[in-house]
């Protein structure tokens, strides 16, 4: 092998590390959950980071609504604000799961922007941290590097929490581990766009969940059919 040769070659593996490097960054790694019912509240465990399912409304309930959404999708931003009217009306009948899946492909930032709402999650902000990244996608959607890092921990001290903790534990592997847990149960349960809705196991169309008296006949329906007590209205 020429010299000349030998240093392509040279270029080539290294190319190729930093592009597996890169990737792994960007998709994390590949978790087996064959064995776990995507459709039930996940508790921490040694797979999702030991990061549990994020819940809005009642964690003991039998009816669970769990959206896949990703923070940089513009109809995920959309939804939210309805979705979060929605729960605070059921929020003794139903829990809601917030799941990862970052389109990485179409939204670069989408996964740092589940990292930092994941990073508040351990200091018991993730809800506050989640509506701060809805209510800012623009601001922060175009940014990269350092500017982006500072726009959400900027976010985390806005909403009372320790930036020198966040920042720190943002890049934690754990948090990795729970966003590509989050991706594995959405690509099981065929989720390939977001937002993506699931009510007592079935994907809901988005002429349901996009229709707030549809949504809200559907919860219903689930309801009774556990035997919960409608809200008083």
């Amino acid at each position: 092998m020429s010299k000349r040769t030998w240093i392509i070659f040279v270029v080539v593996v290294v190319g190729l590390l930093v592009g597996l490097v890169v990737w792994s960054r960007n998709n994390g790694p590949q978790i087996d959950v064959a064995s776990i019912d995507q459709n039930a509240i996940q508790v921490a465990s040694e797979r999702n980071g030991f990061i549990g399912d994020h819940v809005l409304g009642n964690p003991q309930s039998s009816v669970v609504l769990i959206e896949y959404g990703d923070f940089q999708c513009p109809g995920c931003k959309s939804a939210y604000p309805r979705m979060k009217a929605i729960v605070e009306e059921y929020k003794e009948q139903i829990g809601f799961v917030f799941r990862n899946f970052p389109l990485t492909t179409r939204h670069p930032n989408a996964r740092a922007a589940s990292g930092a709402a994941e990073a508040a999650g351990l200091q018991g902000k993730y809800w506050e941290m989640h509506d701060l990244i809805y209510d800012n996608q623009t601001a922060w959607a175009g940014l990269t590097g350092t500017e982006r890092a500072d726009a959400f921990a900027s976010y985390i001290e806005q909403i009372g929490g320790d930036r020198t903790t966040f920042t720190n534990d943002i890049s934690l592997d754990t948090i990795n581990q729970k966003i590509s847990f989050d991706q594995a149960l959405g690509k099981k349960a065929t989720v390939d766009s977001t937002p993506s809705f699931f009510l007592g196991g079935v994907k809901l169309p988005g002429d349901i969940w996009g229709d707030d008296a549809k949504l809200r006949a559907a919860i219903d329906a689930e309801l009774s059919k556990a035997g919960i007590p409608l809200p008083i209205r």
